[in-house]
Order: structure tokens, then C-alpha cells, then sequence
């Protein structure tokens, strides 16, 4: 019998949904359909289903980023409640993840976009006066991203610091300098898996926006290739949150692309 809150109960649910996952040739039928509501329904017919949950053919773009920081938020907490207890903290982290370049606007001083009233992980953010923003920020659930307050360029080093922060100790090897000699094929699965989402993030800023999707496919790729190396082990968690990350990622450019460009046929 698997138990509860196990790295083998989390395996067990990562495969079946790995096994789930859409394949190229799902994809580009989804790509292929160029009206919205057709586009919309056979989505819904795929494992994306869950995900499309109160997304209907009316719905405009501020229901649709709703609806999927929603989702996302709850594929993390189900992954956390997989996990055992000592690595959930650091799993529940990664609900935050996509919620950086918005810290990174505010703080530049941009204004609160207005669906931040509704979210309720956002609602006293948005509330506050510029000037206590960050002080609201760092009171609140996803407090360590105050530290960007002053270098909003160095948002994701502080979301990054947390999550190692929240790792049990015995895991905090992270990817130092002591560790990057190591050859992949050897190094810790979590450790590889930090170092191939930072060679990701450092190709992807000075390529050309016509690369971004094969960079992404040579992403996905590696993060199989790790999925495999991380049996029984915690990185798995991790691995298959950054591939359900693509898969939102892709799902909301192919929602979002239709409601604001309606006319724009497909190639």
C-alpha cells in the first residue's frame, strides 16, 4: 500500500499524469483549429480539461488569466499534499513562481492591474498606497518577494533564495560553485534541474522571439530526460511542475491568442 504524503504516492500521480500529457500531435490540432469556441471544445477533450474549469467562449482575458492562476495554484497544492510533509512548504512555494513579473511592475511603481482587487492572494496588495505596498507584500504569504522591492530585476533570485530556504536542510546542496564541476549525468536530479531552468532563462533572454517555442521544446525535452532520473525521488515534484509550467504557458497563448486576435488566421 502507497502511502499518503510519500515520494512514492507522488511518483505514482506523476507518471499517470505524465502519461496524460498532450502529445505534438495534440497540440497541433489544437493550433490547427482557428476559431476560438472550436479551439476552446476540443481542448476541453484532451487532459487540459481540468485546467479550462469556468473558461467558456465568452470569456474575455482577465477571466481567462484568472481562471488559470487559479488552476495553477491548485496543481501546486495538490502536488504539495502528494509530497511528504517536509518538502511541501518548498513545493507550495512554486505557486508564486508565475506571479513575478507582476511584483517586478509594482516594484517599478506601476499601478495594480484591476483584476488584482479580485485575487484574493493580491486583494491587500493592490489596496495599499504605493508606498506600503512592499510592506504589505512582505506581511503576506509570498513575503519573501519584498526583497525585490529595491531590485526588481533580482525578483527571481528571491523567489529562488525562499525555495532553497524552505528545502529541508539535508537538500540545500542547491547549484553553487562547488557543484557546477559536476557533469549532469552525475549531478543530484534537484541540482540539475536548477541548472537546466538557468541555462533555459539565460538562452531564452538573448534569442530571437522567432526561437522561443523551440527553445521551449528543447526545455521540455530535458525535463523529461530528468522526470526519468528522479524515480523516487523529490526532484520529481519539482520536475513535473515546471512541465505542467510549460503545458499553462502554451495552453494560455493559444487561448489568449484567439480572444485578442480574432481575426488572425493560423498558418
Amino acid at each position: 500500500m502507497i502511502e499518503a504524503g510519500s515520494i512514492e504516492l507522488t511518483q505514482a500521480r506523476v507518471l499517470a499524469r505524465h502519461g496524460e500529457r498532450l502529445t505534438a500531435a495534440d497540440w497541433r490540432r489544437i493550433e490547427a483549429m482557428r476559431d476560438w469556441a472550436p479551439a476552446l471544445e476540443l481542448a476541453r477533450a484532451t487532459a487540459l480539461r481540468p485546467w479550462l474549469e469556468g473558461i467558456t467562449a465568452d470569456s474575455g482575458v482577465v477571466a481567462i488569466e484568472a481562471a488559470l492562476r487559479r488552476h495553477w495554484r491548485g496543481v501546486v497544492a495538490e502536488v504539495a499534499a502528494w509530497m511528504p510533509r517536509a518538502w511541501q512548504p518548498a513545493v507550495r512555494w512554486c505557486a508564486w513562481l508565475p506571479e513575478l513579473p507582476l511584483v517586478q511592475h509594482l516594484a517599478r511603481g506601476g499601478d495594480p492591474p484591476a483584476w488584482m482587487r479580485d485575487d484574493e492572494a493580491w486583494r491587500a496588495v493592490a489596496a495599499a498606497p504605493a508606498t506600503s505596498r512592499a510592506a504589505v507584500l512582505a506581511a503576506g504569504p509570498a513575503g519573501a518577494l519584498a526583497a525585490s522591492w529595491a531590485a526588481p530585476k533580482d525578483a527571481g533570485r528571491a523567489w529562488l533564495a525562499e525555495w532553497r530556504r524552505r528545502l529541508p536542510a539535508d537538500a540545500r546542496d542547491g547549484d553553487d560553485a562547488a557543484t557546477r564541476v559536476i557533469p549532469d549525468s552525475t549531478r543530484p536530479p534537484l541540482a540539475a534541474l536548477v541548472r537546466a531552468l538557468h541555462a533555459h532563462a539565460r538562452t531564452f533572454r538573448v534569442a530571437a522571439a522567432s526561437q522561443g517555442w523551440a527553445l521551449r521544446g528543447t526545455l521540455r525535452s530535458e525535463l523529461v530526460r530528468l522526470l526519468r532520473r528522479s524515480a523516487l525521488q523529490p526532484a520529481i515534484a519539482f520536475v513535473h511542475l515546471a512541465l505542467c509550467a510549460l503545458d499553462f504557458e502554451r495552453l494560455r497563448a493559444e487561448l489568449l491568442r484567439r480572444v485578442i486576435f480574432p481575426a488572425w488566421k493560423v498558418a
